[in-house]
Formats: C-alpha cells, structure tokens, sequence
C-alpha cells in the first residue's frame, strides 16, 4: 500500500475536513494523492477555493497540494487509504454519540475494496474501532476485515490554535489490526509526520492512549479549579500559590479556568461510559468532570455576590463578558462553558453582553440562543475576562474603567490581569 500511494498509483482519502481532518489532508496532498471528503457542500466549496472553514490555516496551506475536494461517493471510490477523522460528541446526557463515526463508516462500507485500508482517528472509547465501526463496513461491503482489508487506529494530536505543535512536529501513535498493516499504516504516516510514529501494539492501545491524554488534563484542571474554590475561601489568589508552587521542579503547571471544547470536556466521558458498560463505575474521573462542568455557575454565583452587595438592584444590573470560544485565538464555540456563564447570569435576570473578536454572532446564536454585542457600553456592573484572546491581554486599567461604573468588578477568569487591576475591583479563579 505504501509503495502505491508514494507512486501515486493509489490515493488517500480523509473523510470529515474539519479541523483535525483537513490539516491532515492538505500535509499528505504534498507527498501522495488525495481525496478530501466532506457532507458539507459548502465546506467543500469553501476549500475548493482555499478556504478553511475552521479558521486555523491560511489560504498558503493550499497550495502546491494534489487534492480533490468532494462530497460525491464516485470520487471517494478512486481510494484505497481511508482516513476518518469526524466529530465524536456526547449528547446532552452526556453519552457518546457514536453517529458521525457509524455515517462514516457506512460510507467506507460502500466505496472500500479489496486490498484497501482503513484507519480511524476520531476519539473513541477502547474497542469502538473494532467492536462498533469495523462490523459496519464489513455488513454493508460484504468484505472481512483483516483477511479483506486492513483496518488501523491513530488517534489525532491535532491542538486548535497551536501554531508549534502540529501534526509535523508532533509524534503519531499509530496501531493496525496485525503486523503487516501496523508496518504499512506506520510508513504511509511518516510520510509527513516528521517527528516520526510510535506503534503501538494493538488498537485498543492506541484508542486508550489517546483517552487518557485529555482524561489527565482534566483531572488536573479539575484540581487547580477546587483549589481554586478553597483559596477563595481563604483570601489567597491562585495564581501567586500555583506561581510559589512551580518552583520545585517536579510540580505540574496547571491552572484553573473554563474547560470545554471538543476534546478535554468531552473524552473522558467516551471513557467511563464504557467503564460504566463493564460493571465499573468511575469514581475520580466523574469526580473531576463534575468539577469542571460545575465553574460557570460558579462564576457566575461570585459576580452576582458582587453586584448584590455593591448595586443592590440586580434587574438593572448589566454584565460584559469577554471570550466566547471554548479557548484562546481560535473561532471554535463547540461545548463553550462561557455558555454556562451567560445561561447562570440571565437565570439570575442580569443583562448580559457578550464580545469575541473571533466567535461568529449566528453560530452562537444557532449553538446557544445568544449573540454578540456591537456595541461595548460604559457602564457595566462587572466584566468578566473569560477568554485569554491576545485582543485582550494587553489591554489596562484604564480600559477596564473606561467601560465600567466604579463599584464594577473585573473578574478575571485566567489571571491575566493580576496586579494590573487599581480603579476597580479585582477577582481572578
């Protein structure tokens, strides 16, 4: 397989281009022959012109790149390396939601071939691969895995916003369903992961790796987050204890904040409802995850405290919040826990603005029943820095002034305003 690709007598096709699957895409459209497929015709017609429709690549990521962007199954039959690389959320209970992942691969069912080649990248639990996705394509296409087809499982290392860690530059974990295809799926990935592959030795493995990458982050998010809470209680600022702390060389820097996005809220949950499947119910992870879905009711309980003591009229009182995404310089709003903070505030009957100079107005709106602001206002009860855009950061105390009445306070979710703050008052997590 790896000879034919690199010869270009067989092409790789990425099914889903978002963000994890067009970046892959357009880096082996450099070295071999691809095919981009997408549901989305808009999206495919936005690439088609250069476009990324997730705002992370410039349009010179285009260029020089043999790839054909489609929605059509005939053009996704010229494959023989499939790529999967769709969405795989929970829904509102928090349960993975397996359907793009099953869509895909009924889509694979339709167009693989003998000889072909499979792998998945999206996030899923240990065993998904080839418990739930592999019996799709082997019911609908007739063929058996391994003795048909070969089947392989790398999870992305895609980070939203990151220009240094990229999918060059960072190491691929790969795996396949035996040791012929772990050796092929191994090469046709260093073709264009520079910081070379660890094989690793099963797809379970693999699946798993990638589970526990996000389920730690969490966790220790999680802890900074209730440390957070009790330091509060206290009178001690976070960030100056964390700041003491990471002196000693072996204390892990992590700090408290909003934790959502499409990786780190998410993951962990992929991980404990299979747990949950085998008779084991999780006790720290559910613990963190709780934590960490519960801060924007804290949040937004602190800045109601505020404005009770200091205005008394809570109904006239009126909030900015700035940052809307689920992190810094990016425009993705999937699973936002801003959201959460704007939802507590109006329960609380607040006036609430929002401003992002990334996030799209209609998208949140579509996503949450919310938009932006146009116009900031000078005098708000309390603004809350919720997302660290470069935009913001180097913005002052007269700034904060400027659009605040004198009783406001700056809450300042992510520290980055600590000892800058003088004409109001302060609070950061």
């Amino acid at each position: 397989m790896y000879k034919e690709l690199i010869d270009k007598k067989a092409k790789l096709a990425v099914i889903g281009l978002g963000y994890v699957g067009l970046p892959i895409a357009l880096e082996f459209s450099k070295k071999i022959s691809v095919i981009g497929f997408d549901i989305s015709q808009k999206r495919v017609d936005m690439m088609k012109q250069g476009i990324d429709p997730s705002n992370e690549l410039e349009s010179d990521a285009f260029y020089n790149s043999d790839i054909t962007f489609t929605t059509s199954l005939d053009d996704l039959k010229e494959a023989k390396f499939f790529v999967v690389a769709v969405p795989t959320p929970v829904d509102e209970h928090n349960v993975p939601n397996l359907i793009p992942v099953q869509k895909a691969s009924e889509t694979i069912g339709k167009v693989i071939k003998k000889g072909d080649y499979v792998i998945f990248e999206s996030t899923v639990y240990p065993g998904c691969t080839e418990e739930d996705c592999i019996p799709i394509i082997e019911k609908i296409s007739g063929l058996t895995n391994r003795n048909d087809f070969k089947s392989g499982y790398s999870p992305e290392r895609i980070n939203p916003g990151d220009k240094v860690h990229t999918l060059t530059n960072v190491i691929k974990v790969v795996s396949g369903c035996d040791v012929e295809s772990l050796d092929e799926i191994a090469k046709v990935y260093e073709l264009v992961v520079k910081a070379g592959v660890h094989r690793a030795s099963s797809i379970k493995v693999a699946e798993a790796a990638k589970i526990i990458e996000n389920t730690q982050r969490d966790l220790n998010i999680a802890l900074m987050n209730e440390l957070s809470i009790i330091f509060d209680k206290m009178g001690i600022n976070t960030y100056e204890v964390l700041e003491a702390a990471g002196t000693k060389w072996n204390f892990l820097k992590f700090y408290p904040g909003l934790v959502g996005g499409h990786c780190i809220g998410v993951d962990p949950y992929y991980l404990t409802y299979k747990a949950a499947e085998l008779g084991y119910s999780s006790k720290v992870i559910l613990a963190g995850r709780s934590t960490n879905d519960s801060m924007g009711a804290y949040v937004a309980k602190k800045v109601l405290q505020h404005i009770i003591q200091n205005n008394g009229n809570v109904k006239d009182a009126k909030v900015l919040i700035m940052g809307a995404t689920f992190k810094e310089n990016v425009s993705d709003i999937r699973n936002s826990k801003v959201a959460d903070v704007v939802k507590n505030l109006q329960e609380y009957y607040l006036k609430v603005h929002i401003q992002d100079p990334h996030a799209n107005s209609d998208e949140l709106n579509h996503e949450y029943g919310f938009g932006l602001t146009e116009k900031i206002d000078n005098d708000y009860d309390a603004v809350i820095m919720a997302v660290s855009h470069e935009d913001y950061i180097s913005l002052n105390d007269d700034y904060f002034a400027g659009i605040t009445k004198p009783h406001a306070l700056i809450a300042d979710l992510k520290g980055a305003y600590r000892n800058k703050i003088s004409q109001r008052s302060y609070w950061s997590l």
